[in-house]
């Protein structure tokens, strides 16, 4: 709700306008009703000529032509207010999720984000182009009624002012349910979305698997979900409508059996006064009307604003990080002091990890599978926080730096590096930090030992990779990967077991290029392979999250039977 008002305070002049129109809305009603029962009056009572009503149907004419204009510009003005602020929150939404720090980024479902962003958005619509304008016409126009009966009726205004108040306060009582029912209704719609989008990206993997039939019994439970949340929205809403209908109803008719005693038993009033009331009364009700119904449109709106403050709540301005930037562009040194982190009780946990990594070094990161490497480079990386303790660059912890300042330095190379829809040379300048020129691209690739494949390709560098294009083998996405870690020359480099499942000729290829970056870079590698971590200056050595052992290769096979072990298991029983 506040996410609303504070929206709407940036709104002034739309207001002023809506006021305007609102006003101008009440007084054309009265003329109006004024218009229409002058010409019944003198026509049917009066029994006057064509030329004695010419001016009063002109000016009935000019009153409906300018009261569709005043609705028309009342509408477009809610409309256009609704329009800026979807804008806004978009823009808003968009910039939080590409500008938060990479732990919130990849957390929760992408069809969460994409439904968030779009349906949600799209709910608050009702609120700025349905619910304020005509909250403004609500308490303008009764007003301007119930004056205008008074004068000419007393009885009659006392009981519009009796029963308006049952309007209202069904209003509120339905728009409280409504507002809870959109919540659960939005959290329904994400989950389903979310839960939609992540199988349609795994379809093969299930197929493969046969655990298709399974997960598509969760989507359509999901769906069945969110349907019954819809229909519960939908039997609000038709409740509230047949509840103000009545209500409506059952107000006019006591206005008008009022009017019909007093003029046809009592004949205490005349027949201008009666019809003039009469046509009034509807004018106040349905105002009242309207609004119940777009209160209901409003307090939806309001559930969805919710759910886009909470989106907005999680992804901070800057997720902790600070604006300290580094000094120089060399590589720097890397201290683990005494991290620590967990998924979650009785799950997975490193604990008390400590270590240096003097500047310029050749880390690596060894041990079984599931002993943690793998969470320990995300920790280095700053893809996520350690519960307890720092990692440290250059003396001052991760958090202290600008975000875009670690990551301008940093190059992260997974064993499945992400290939976007687009050329070959758009997928390599991505790596650059600025705009790189073609020579320096070529020259990135040429480093990578990418350069000869992509000159025997027809369109060379413009060919289409990634989604609709060629497809690249494992050691081409690779070596795609390294070509933007040459153009974008880091200081700090990680490698996520980068030769797994590839051919010699091609890891060869691949370690040739990890050891030219290495010249300029502090290089930490996470691998199982013993020529891959032989040669690194420091090796730890994980078990079971700790640090078991720490040093370079011949120490460890002199201090750690368990690197020893492993080791001599790779060389086939024959120690080194």
């Amino acid at each position: 709700m506040n996410e609303l008002k504070n929206r709407l305070s940036a709104q002034r002049r739309s207001m002023i306008s809506l006021l305007l129109f609102s006003v101008l809305l009440g007084f054309l009603a009265i003329l109006q009703a004024y218009f229409l029962v002058s010409a019944v009056d003198l026509v049917f009572l009066k029994e006057a000529v064509f030329s004695d009503i010419l001016m009063v149907l002109i000016g009935l004419f000019i009153v409906l032509l300018a009261r569709t204009a005043v609705s028309y510009w009342n509408g477009r003005t809610g409309i256009r207010m609704a329009s800026k602020v979807k804008a806004d929150l978009r823009r808003e939404l968009l910039n939080r999720f590409s500008t938060s720090p990479v732990q919130s980024s990849v957390s929760g479902q992408s069809g969460r984000k994409v439904s968030v962003m779009l349906d949600a958005v799209d709910e608050v619509d009702s609120y700025f182009s349905e619910y304020i304008p005509q909250v403004f016409q609500a308490s303008i126009i009764p007003v301007f009624v119930l004056i205008a009966v008074f004068t000419q009726h007393v009885n009659s205004g006392l009981i519009m002012l009796i029963t308006a108040p049952f309007i209202p306060v069904f209003m509120i009582v339905i728009g409280i349910q409504t507002k809870k029912k959109s919540e659960e209704q939005l959290e329904k719609m994400a989950a389903f979305s979310g839960q939609f989008l992540d199988k349609l990206q795994g379809l093969t993997t299930l197929k493969l698997f046969g655990k298709a039939k399974r997960q598509k019994d969760e989507i359509e439970k999901g769906s069945i979900g969110f349907r019954e949340a819809t229909m519960e929205i939908l039997k609000i809403a038709f409740m509230n409508s047949f509840a103000l209908e009545v209500i409506t109803m059952l107000s006019i008719g006591l206005v008008a059996l009022e009017l019909a005693i007093q003029l046809i038993i009592y004949e205490s009033i005349a027949f201008f006064t009666a019809f003039f009331v009469l046509l009034l009364v509807p004018e106040f009700y349905n105002s009242l009307k309207d609004l119940g119904n777009a209160f209901h449109n409003g307090k939806s709106s309001m559930g969805a604003a919710a759910k886009i403050q909470e989106e907005l709540d999680q992804y901070g301005e800057n997720g902790g990080w600070e604006s300290l930037q580094f000094n120089g562009d060399g590589a720097p040194a890397i201290q683990l002091d005494d991290i620590s982190f967990s998924y979650g009780e009785e799950r997975f946990a490193l604990r008390n990890i400590n270590a240096f990594l003097p500047p310029g070094s050749q880390a690596a990161i060894a041990g079984k599978s599931g002993s943690g490497k793998t969470t320990l480079l995300h920790l280095i990386a700053g893809l996520v926080t350690p519960d307890e303790g720092h990692v440290q660059a250059d003396g001052n912890p991760l958090s202290a730096y600008q975000e875009k300042e670690w990551f301008n330095r940093l190059s992260y190379i997974t064993q499945h590096p992400y290939i976007f829809s687009g050329t070959i040379r758009e997928n390599i300048a991505i790596g650059a930090n600025g705009n790189p020129s073609e020579e320096h691209i070529k020259m990135a690739a040429k480093q990578a030992g990418l350069s000869k494949m992509i000159e025997e390709l027809e369109h060379g560098y413009d060919t289409p990779v990634g989604e609709a294009g060629r497809g690249l083998s494992g050691g081409e996405k690779q070596r795609l990967a390294l070509a933007r870690a040459f153009l974008k020359k880091p200081s700090v480099i990680l490698f996520d077991e980068p030769t797994t499942g590839l051919d010699l000729y091609t890891e060869q290829i691949l370690q040739a290029s990890i050891d030219e970056l290495a010249e300029h870079a502090t290089i930490i590698t996470v691998a199982h392979r013993l020529h891959t971590i032989r040669n690194a200056d420091i090796i730890l050595f994980l078990e079971d999250g700790k640090v078991a052992a720490s040093g370079n290769h011949d120490k460890l096979m002199e201090t750690s039977p368990a690197y020893k072990a492993m080791v001599t298991a790779q060389q086939g029983g024959q120690q080194s």
